[in-house]
């Protein structure tokens, strides 16, 4: 693949190698803002992995749906791969790539279920299409047909066809509380800069070092 001239792309500012601050969430705060503003589509996109009973790696594409006491909050079916996967070891890493700005967090943490106040509460603000097809789709089970989906969809579009769409009791949230948290930023010559924030518990504060390229 041919790579584009840099005067193509959108010239992230320099901000002096990541700034003075000390606090992660500031910093993640000022890349969001400046990713909505120019990322084409979803700049919440993050990769979620995961890992099987197994230990295999498993990793998709979510959208980060706030931050709240300090923790990343998602939404997913509870019965799918990753809520199976989260139930059985409650550890996950996010990645956030905002190719049109050269840059990418990367996020690794503890991960705990929302609280069903919260769950309900973002529920019920989604489209009512979307409200549906949580209850229509057996999330990362065999689908023997399209069809199949699309009569599950008239099937509760029927049964709900008037007033509110209840959350189904599979369909909730999950909050990553950061341990460690890296932010990348292309340079030259494949010299990017590095910064990585940890600590060992989420009382603890943070410690800051960079990283060679």
């Amino acid at each position: 693949m041919t790579q584009k001239p840099d005067s193509e792309f959108y010239t992230a500012p320099q901000a002096e190698d990541f700034g003075e601050t000390n606090d992660p969430y500031v910093l993640f705060d000022d890349w969001m803002k400046e990713a909505e503003a120019h990322e084409a589509n979803d700049a919440n996109a993050m990769a979620l992995a995961t890992v099987d009973k197994s230990g295999l790696p498993n990793v998709r594409m979510v959208l980060l749906k706030g931050i709240e006491n300090g923790a990343f909050v998602f939404y997913t079916n509870l019965e799918s791969a990753k809520g199976h996967e989260l139930a059985d070891n409650p550890k996950a890493a996010l990645n956030f790539h905002w190719k049109s700005l050269r840059r990418q967090i990367r996020i690794r943490g503890a991960i705990a279920p929302v609280s069903d106040e919260q769950a309900d509460t973002y529920f019920a603000s989604r489209p009512r299409g979307s409200r549906i097809g949580a209850w229509a789709s057996q999330q990362s089970r065999p689908l023997e047909s399209r069809f199949a989906l699309e009569k599950a969809v008239a099937k509760f579009t029927a049964k709900y066809g008037v007033g509110s769409v209840p959350r189904p009791g599979h369909w909730s949230g999950f909050a990553l509380t950061p341990y460690e948290m890296e932010f990348w930023h292309d340079r030259p010559f494949r010299l990017h800069d590095r910064v990585v924030f940890r600590r060992h518990t989420e009382n603890e504060p943070w410690s800051i070092s960079r990283l060679y390229p």
